[in-house]
């Protein structure tokens, strides 16, 4: 038997409750298809731990995720812990240890699911975000705090070497696709130096990819792209906040930030690679059971994917797209579905199938 060992970090919040419903679904589907086994370990790196110990991540905790084959993300926010402590002392440090420089967010509305967009069936995109350096590489600093004349600064850090690797997974990622197009997300009107090398370092990178259509759209007009265009887009790439800020947007026009999945790849294989639902830890909803577990069974998929567990990946998506379709839904969809009984349902249909199968 084929095994994969999976370091599970749950965090904060609903991550917690969808992470476990996660494993519950990806166990039932190796039990029904016994060719591939998960070996899990879980970690209980979490704002509960820093606030106990001072840390997220132990002494020799990177090196030690290092010798699994992927990492199974819930959620990283306390209301105890400022955000920027939380976010960099935990997701992005593994993040930007492990060189996860390529983050693919899909977004599609799912069977069963009603958009509040009305050409919501049009939507079948793919955004891809840089995730190590532009506006969110930590460059900068503030001085003269807590006086009249303080200063803060962020700056962007944009590479060559980080925008043409990003740029050609992008490609790569259209030219995988069947209409083959790609639209370049940029502020390079307003922001002269580094969006102007990135969209430089975008056409001379599209010269190899003569089969992919491209486009280029300022990250303003695209979200009215977005909402009143949709079939205009297919694979968008773009910077680390404009493509955290559009990717969200993408989530909400397809039905719900509970159901979108994120995969934050290191795609030489050199380290391995985190999957998360990017819906957050959303205390104003955590213990009461009705989080939505579809983001996290979403994720499952695309890190099956990533593993080359293709078959296992196209059953547990139809298992989940059949539940939802059916009409059992959480309440962030209009639903009155439990977290476990979303879960349940799942697992029962993975189990039916495999059993025709059989």
């Amino acid at each position: 038997m084929k095994k994969h060992r999976i370091a599970v970090i749950p965090g904060d919040g609903i991550g917690l409750e969808v992470i476990d419903a996660g494993k519950k679904v990806l166990e039932t589907l190796v039990e029904s298809y016994p060719s591939v086994g998960f070996e899990f370990k879980d970690f209980d790196w979490s704002s509960k731990r820093y606030l106990e110990k001072g840390q997220y991540i132990p002494d020799g905790g990177i090196e030690e995720l290092k010798t699994f084959d992927a990492i199974y993300f819930g959620a990283v926010g306390s209301e105890e812990v400022p955000d920027h402590i939380s976010l960099w002392d935990l997701r992005l440090k593994i993040c930007q240890g492990f060189d996860q420089y390529a983050n693919v967010r899909p977004a599609r509305v799912l069977p069963g699911v009603t958009s509040r967009l009305q050409h919501a069936d049009k939507i079948d995109w793919v955004i891809i975000r840089e995730n190590s350096e532009g506006e969110y590489s930590g460059n900068g600093g503030r001085v003269h705090q807590g006086l009249p004349d303080e200063v803060g600064t962020e700056v962007s850090l944009f590479t060559r070497k980080g925008i043409e690797r990003i740029h050609r997974f992008a490609f790569d990622m259209a030219m995988s696709r069947p209409r083959k197009k790609l639209t370049l997300v940029t502020k390079s009107n307003a922001q002269r130096h580094g969006m102007v090398l990135w969209d430089e370092i975008f056409f001379e990178v599209a010269k190899d990819y003569p089969e992919v259509e491209i486009n280029r759209e300022l990250v303003d007009a695209v979200t009215t792209t977005m909402v009143l265009k949709p079939e205009r887009l297919d694979v968008i790439v773009a910077t680390n906040l404009h493509a955290d800020i559009i990717s969200d947007l993408a989530a909400a026009l397809s039905g719900s930030l509970g159901i979108a999945p994120t995969a934050n790849l290191n795609p030489s294989g050199e380290f391995p690679s985190m999957f998360e639902p990017i819906h957050g830890s959303a205390f104003d909803i955590t213990g009461k059971g009705i989080a939505n577990p579809i983001g996290a069974f979403w994720t499952a998929v695309m890190m099956l994917e990533h593993l080359g567990e293709q078959t296992l990946a196209e059953r547990l998506m139809a298992a989940v797209e059949e539940v939802i379709g059916s009409g059992l839904q959480a309440p962030d969809l209009g639903g009155k579905a439990t977290t476990r009984e979303i879960t349940d349902a799942v697992c029962a249909s993975i189990r039916e199938k495999a059993s025709v199968a059989a």
